[in-house]
């Protein structure tokens, strides 16, 4: 496509097969829209678009990732503040005919597979290594292994108890992440072979970071949570046998060792039906 939509602190630069979202840095821009810069989205990893009237003169677009295609969307689960969505572009509304023609650009793009949940991430998350602060403690990522480093002044005594953690990628099945904005605010890791009833309260579980008035800050800790997230997404386990199917063999493989065998037949290593057996076992893999 080619063709450049600026609105207020974000630009949309559209491409043949992916909108390239840029957000301008400046006082106004919301702080997790400058950590992140800019993010290319494939159309495929797109649900819809939908364009709406905006406040004070204004008209907003706001495309709709299909679930599990954004590991940051996927961990938001839509508890972003409404200008923090980096999704929505908010223009003047004498602008309203060219975001129509700009929606139904993206309409026209979208994949036959725009309805469903997307079986992979499509958007790529922020790139470790990241940290952040808490109000109990310190959160690291380095891309293979989450810490926890507790703060005496914030800690309670079963994490102090419990001491400070470490999770392998391999040991996590997700990451649940609810807003510093709310009451209540926290990060907690989800482990394989805990999916029993829910852990109890976030300040108790030494799998879990809290909030707090000035700690854990939506700019610093979501990006932490989706990079978690596409992590342990990557590393998940391979489906059970007979849901993929088997590779074929390779010819060549086969015939290599069925040549072998030939070899142990001659130096008198193996009996004739000995060596007639495991050939017709090699061929009938084929």
């Amino acid at each position: 496509m080619g063709d450049v939509l600026a609105g207020f602190h974000t630009v949309w630069e559209f491409d043949t097969d992916s909108v390239l979202i840029r957000f301008e840095r400046g006082i106004r821009t919301p702080k997790l829209l400058q950590t992140l810069g800019e993010r290319r989205v494939p159309y495929e990893a797109l649900a819809g678009v939908e364009k709406t009237p905006g406040r004070h003169g204004t008209v907003v677009l706001r495309a709709m990732p299909r679930p599990g295609a954004d590991p940051l969307a996927d961990a938001a689960g839509g508890r972003l503040k409404e200008g923090c969505d980096p999704y929505r572009l908010v223009l003047p509304a004498e602008r309203e005919l060219l975001a129509e023609y700009y929606a139904e650009r993206i309409r026209a793009e979208l994949g036959p597979d725009a309805d469903e949940p997307a079986e992979r991430h499509l958007v790529a998350a922020p790139v470790p290594p990241l940290s952040f602060k808490g109000y109990d403690g310190k959160a690291s990522f380095d891309g293979r292994a989450v810490s926890f480093r507790w703060f005496w002044s914030g800690a309670s005594s079963a994490k102090w108890k419990a001491g400070d953690q470490r999770f392998a990628v391999e040991e996590l099945t997700g990451v649940h992440w609810s807003s510093p904005e709310a009451p209540g605010g926290h990060l907690r890791l989800l482990r394989r072979g805990t999916d029993g009833p829910r852990p109890g309260a976030a300040d108790q579980d030494p799998a879990a970071v809290v909030f707090g008035r000035g700690y854990g800050l939506v700019h610093e800790s979501l990006p932490f949570a989706a990079a978690v997230l596409a992590a342990v997404r990557a590393k998940a386990p391979v489906p059970p046998s007979g849901t993929v199917p088997a590779a074929r063999p390779d010819p060549g493989g086969i015939a290599e060792r069925i040549r072998h065998l030939g070899e142990l037949h001659d130096a008198g290593l193996l009996t004739d039906d000995e060596f007639s057996a495991k050939k017709a076992e090699l061929l009938a893999e084929l």
